[in-house]
């Protein structure tokens, strides 16, 4: 599996149907996408996340129907991991005080977390 490779942002809005449809053929996944998409671009855009080891297939004939093998959690986690690495020195702490110097993070929301932190230990 070569799931280490980058997703582009199409890759991922594919990947978001497979997810939310949990398995799809590529109409079902172009008709999520609202036909935003053509035909060729959906089938090529799921053969690629399957070569890149996120999507695997079942054959129907010759049909495909696609399902995720990398669950939204631990992309997401790996996303993050890298965004961490690459724009805020990996801490964790940088990037959520960027957030909040961004007005992106409400007070409210840091006392959220704060509350998660204190209510895991």
């Amino acid at each position: 599996m070569k799931t280490s490779e980058k997703l582009t942002a199409k890759e991922e809005e594919v990947m978001g149907v497979l997810w939310k449809l949990k398995k799809a053929f590529v109409k079902e996944i172009q008709k999520e996408l609202e036909g935003k998409q053509h035909y060729n671009t959906v089938s090529t855009l799921v053969r690629l996340l399957e070569d890149k080891g996120y999507v695997a297939h079942q054959a129907f004939g010759k049909s495909h129907q696609y399902f995720p093998v990398v669950d939204k959690k631990t992309y997401s986690e790996k996303v993050m991991e890298q965004t961490s690495s690459r724009f805020f020195d990996g801490s964790y702490k940088n990037m959520v005080s960027f957030f909040a110097q961004q007005d992106k993070i409400s007070k409210q929301d840091l006392e959220d977390i704060l509350e998660l932190i204190k209510n895991k230990s």
